[in-house]
């Protein structure tokens, strides 16, 4: 967030904490949490773009590498084998493997949608913002389930392989994203063959995003686009603003 409001800054745009904000302001930008997005997006006339909860799950199994589901915490309490449970937008829980449904949580609500996915091992994960179908920028964020953020090399060998897929991931679903929207990848282990192939992690709303080691500048472009004044939304966008 400080990276993203130094360059802010450096543009000449004036960068204020939530509750400091007010219509009378201007024309503004969000990067921030959900709650407090939603709470001043009417207030702001925002269009705070986000993927559909689904769309991870409705990829073909070639993009996943693994079983990904669309279900209900009700759903998720009835789980009797470990299993990786996390909410598709916000973080209202912790996404984790849970040996089972008993030990979610305390307190959900049974109709909050989850993700359940079959449990995988990712050597390492990237962090991707993606702008009309093309990586901004990048970064590593986590080797073997452990943070450890590195910059992406955009022309090492690790950023052509990544580069390569998720040319195929847009032209198969990329349809089906906002126009400035984040996308996990990671080198998923197969214990049937050599070596790594490329998985979808999930994808994430722009503006509740850390950018890890990815470039700020290029960050911040992805964030205007996905939290900025409603009546510049493009057409193609609609679908996607938050409610």
């Amino acid at each position: 967030m400080e990276l993203l409001a130094v360059e802010a800054a450096g543009r000449g745009m004036a960068v204020r904490a939530a509750e400091e904000v007010s219509a009378a302001s201007g024309p503004a930008y969000w990067y921030g949490g959900p709650a407090a997005g939603a709470r001043l997006a009417g207030q702001m006339e925002w269009a705070l773009l986000e993927p559909t909860d689904d769309w991870l799950a409705e990829l073909p199994q070639e993009f996943t590498g693994r079983e990904v589901r669309v279900a209900t915490v009700l759903d998720a309490w009835a789980l009797q084998r470990p299993t990786f449970v996390k909410p598709p937008r916000d973080k209202s829980f912790a996404a984790d493997v849970y040996a089972d449904g008993s030990r979610l949580p305390d307190g959900l609500d049974p109709a909050t949608p989850v993700l359940l996915s079959e449990v995988v091992t990712f050597a390492a994960e990237y962090r991707l913002f993606l702008l009309d179908g093309q990586i901004a920028t990048g970064s590593r964020y986590a080797v073997f389930g452990r943070l450890d953020p590195l910059p992406l090399d955009p022309h090492g060998p690790i950023a052509s392989e990544i580069a390569e897929f998720v040319d195929g991931l847009v032209a198969e679903a990329g349809a089906a994203l906002p126009s400035a929207v984040v996308v996990d990848v990671g080198q998923l282990l197969d214990p049937y063959r050599p070596g790594h192939r490329w998985a979808v992690v999930e994808a994430n709303m722009a503006w509740f995003s850390h950018a890890y080691a990815a470039d700020p500048p290029r960050v911040l472009d992805v964030v205007i686009r996905a939290a900025g004044p409603r009546d510049k939304v493009r057409p193609a966008d609609l679908s996607y603003i938050r409610h």
